[in-house]
């Protein structure tokens, strides 16, 4: 028995490493490799000039909106004198760096402006004693809340928009280009198969 398989071309191996091969003349280069170098420049283009933009674009809008936050309550907070009920725990290690930062939430009694006295938790510096006073803020209803947002802390959350909005914008292009190298390579697996069964329906089997 004798086969003969009819001459096929299949499609080309795996392409060289060299990320430069499909804008070269050279027997490996198909048309959509072509097509994906040049949806993979326009997508880098676009990137690099669309992350500063929206990254100019969170980071003000950010700015902002922290800002008009910050003035609104500025205006509805108050500072007022607390009154600790309780003392507060003593560091292991009193007078390092590590006592310096920890704070303690112990009970303490308050006044808001034109409202009856409260009873509240604060967290106050290690070793203070009961009736020592402490100043807190106080919102508009009367409870305990964080201090309006310093002009650094304001400046720090509005790059950090920033340098988010840029990132969406570059994993948002590496996404597209991903999606569109998995589409060439379906074709090309495609084209593979075409040319198998083509090859497939010529072998012939004499006696």
């Amino acid at each position: 028995m004798a086969g003969e398989m009819a001459r096929a071309e299949p499609p080309p191996g795996p392409p060289p490493r060299d990320a430069l091969w499909r804008w070269r003349r050279n027997p490996l280069r198909r048309p959509a490799d072509v097509a994906l170098a040049w949806t993979g420049l326009v997508l880098l283009l676009t990137v690099l000039a669309g992350a500063p933009a929206a990254a100019l674009w969170a980071g003000d809008t950010a700015l902002r909106h922290y800002r008009e936050s910050a003035e609104r309550q500025a205006r509805t907070r108050h500072l007022v004198t607390a009154v600790l009920l309780r003392d507060a725990p003593r560091h292991p290690e009193p007078g390092s760096a590590e006592a310096r930062e920890t704070r303690y939430p112990v009970p303490v009694r308050y006044a808001p402006p034109g409202g009856p006295p409260r009873t509240a938790r604060t967290e106050v510096v290690p070793g203070l004693r009961a009736g020592s006073t402490v100043r807190v803020w106080a919102g508009p209803d009367g409870r305990l809340a964080e201090p309006p947002p310093k002009p650094g802390e304001i400046r720090s959350r509005a790059a950090g928009w920033a340098l988010l909005a840029a990132a969406g914008v570059a994993a948002a292009g590496g996404a597209a280009y991903h999606m569109a190298g998995r589409a060439v390579e379906r074709r090309h697996l495609a084209r593979w198969d075409e040319a198998w069964a083509a090859a497939a329906r010529g072998w012939t089997i004499r006696p």
